[in-house]
């Protein structure tokens, strides 16, 4: 049995081996005993996390592929002498369960080949939940990966670059062409690691933080005093030098520190 790819899903599955452990060997397999993936597809990633001295969860929304690994990897289970609390597999999606229930207060990581059409809601999920959440890797679309990854100064430094790196360290670890895939996607893909910061909460209120990267981003062409002209900031806040910035001159501390002057001079 294999399962046929859906575009409806995003699916693209990996057929190399050897770029499948390296996606698995990108976990640091420290701070957490279980690891989350997200659609595991047929298991090519799965099979290398099974070796792994860790439970393994893996969370599928495609019907076709839940049959495949209950019938597959059940198998595999068993032959390499694991019980059934070592290795899960729970039919859904993952954009829709409540992580705090899920996780019951345990760290977990996060890994996958993600489907390309929701990995951006994917890093905003784990951005929610990162209390749980110590590490996170695994493929995107190069230029999703790219952009999560990128620093202040870039065109495509935006509102999920200063999101992400506010609460984890981001590294781009290595590109994947499209040859490596069935069906192959029609652009490269790129495989990051974040890995939770040490102090993982914001000096500033985070919903304001949230608001200020996200709407400076809105107009991003703009300086700060133009694109923030909504949050009815005083005239005396909109002299500082700051505001005669554009949002993608701005590193994340920058906007923490941004954040700050808003939060003691609007109107």
């Amino acid at each position: 049995m294999t399962v046929r790819a859906k575009k409806h899903l995003g699916q693209h599955f990996l057929t190399n081996e050897s770029i499948a452990k390296d996606i698995s060997d990108s976990l640091t397999n420290i701070g957490y005993d279980t690891i989350l993936e997200i659609g595991p597809g047929m298991g090519m990633l799965t099979k290398y996390l099974l070796e792994k001295n860790k439970k393994i969860i893996v969370m599928e929304i495609d019907r076709d592929s839940v049959v495949y690994l209950k019938t597959n990897f059940k198998k595999e289970q068993l032959n390499l002498g694991l019980s059934d609390d070592r290795f899960n597999i729970i039919e859904g999606d993952f954009l829709k369960y409540d992580l705090s229930s899920f996780f019951k207060n345990k760290q977990v990581a996060i890994i996958g080949n993600y489907p390309y059409n929701i990995s951006s809601q994917i890093i905003f999920k784990a951005i929610e939940y990162r209390a749980y959440i110590p590490e996170l890797s695994g493929m995107f679309q190069k230029e999703v990966a790219q952009r999560i990854a990128e620093k202040e100064g870039s065109k495509t430094y935006g509102i999920i670059s200063v999101l992400t790196q506010a609460f984890f360290n981001v590294e781009y670890l290595f590109t994947v062409p499209p040859s490596e895939f069935n069906p192959p996607p029609k652009v490269d893909s790129g495989v990051i690691r974040l890995t939770r910061k040490e102090v993982f909460s914001l000096s500033v209120d985070e919903n304001l933080f949230f608001r200020v990267v996200k709407t400076a981003f809105n107009q991003r062409r703009k300086m700060l005093r133009t694109s923030l002209k909504s949050m009815n900031l005083s005239d005396t806040l909109k002299e500082d030098v700051i505001f005669a910035m554009r949002p993608e001159q701005l590193s994340v501390n920058e906007f923490i520190k941004l954040t700050h002057k808003i939060a003691k001079n609007v109107i």
